[in-house]
């Protein structure tokens, strides 16, 4: 599990294929060892090798197909965050770095210090995201600003902007997203029908605060 909480930006030293890459860095190292889990630009890869300088990871065609990792040449920047210890900061929300799909950057307009980014999403996606939820943007957990019936905005400050790739954001670049893990199982659980207790009969399809104890909420 990850936090959304970049440690800091790594560099592709190399990829051997499509399917592996090399990653230059220096704070996520610290401790590392084979079978670790790192979010490279938010996906979740596991480490296969680690020398002074740099770590490896396997990327799967599934994580391919899903993903801007494919786009990834020696040089390229990521933002890099190690699975968070058990004594670690919550200072992110939940993030499990399974990118749900990619989004396409509509828009970057400065809005005082800040910059307001808007992505475009596929509706399947969209409809996880709420104004004032949390979304995770490369790995990094962001505000959402607002939300069309296409489009949604988020706000960077400068920090985020100087600490992770997000500051270098142009019109139609695509970026990973991974939507609130929480808003994906509410839906499967309210979209479960038989498999949870059944709703009042007066309820109308709807629900109901007698549903929800029923049910453990």
């Amino acid at each position: 599990m990850f936090t959304g909480i970049i440690e800091e930006t790594g560099t592709i030293s190399s990829r051997s294929t499509r399917t592996s890459l090399c990653i230059e860095a220096g704070k996520v190292l610290e401790g590392t060892v084979i079978g670790d889990s790192i979010a490279v630009n938010g996906v979740c890869l596991t480490v296969t090798g680690v020398s002074a300088r740099t770590f490896t990871a396997d990327v799967m065609p599934e994580t391919v197909r899903r993903t801007s990792l494919s786009r990834l040449r020696p040089g390229s920047k990521v933002n890099l965050e190690r699975a968070m210890s058990p004594s670690g900061r919550f200072g992110g929300h939940i993030v499990s770095g399974h990118v749900d799909g990619c989004g396409t950057v509509e828009s970057v307009v400065k809005d005082g210090i800040a910059q307001v980014v808007t992505i475009s999403l596929d509706e399947r996606l969209l409809k996880y995201i709420a104004e004032k939820g949390s979304v995770t943007l490369d790995g990094v957990s962001l505000t959402v600003v607002s939300v069309s019936d296409r489009a949604f905005s988020v706000s960077l400050i400068p920090q985020t902007r100087a600490m992770t790739t997000l500051g270098g954001l142009t019109t139609g670049a695509p970026v990973n997203v991974e939507v609130d893990i929480l808003a994906r199982y509410t839906e499967r659980l309210l979209s479960a029908g038989a498999s949870v207790k059944e709703e009042p009969k007066d309820n109308k399809g709807g629900l109901s605060l007698e549903w929800l104890a029923a049910n453990g909420f």
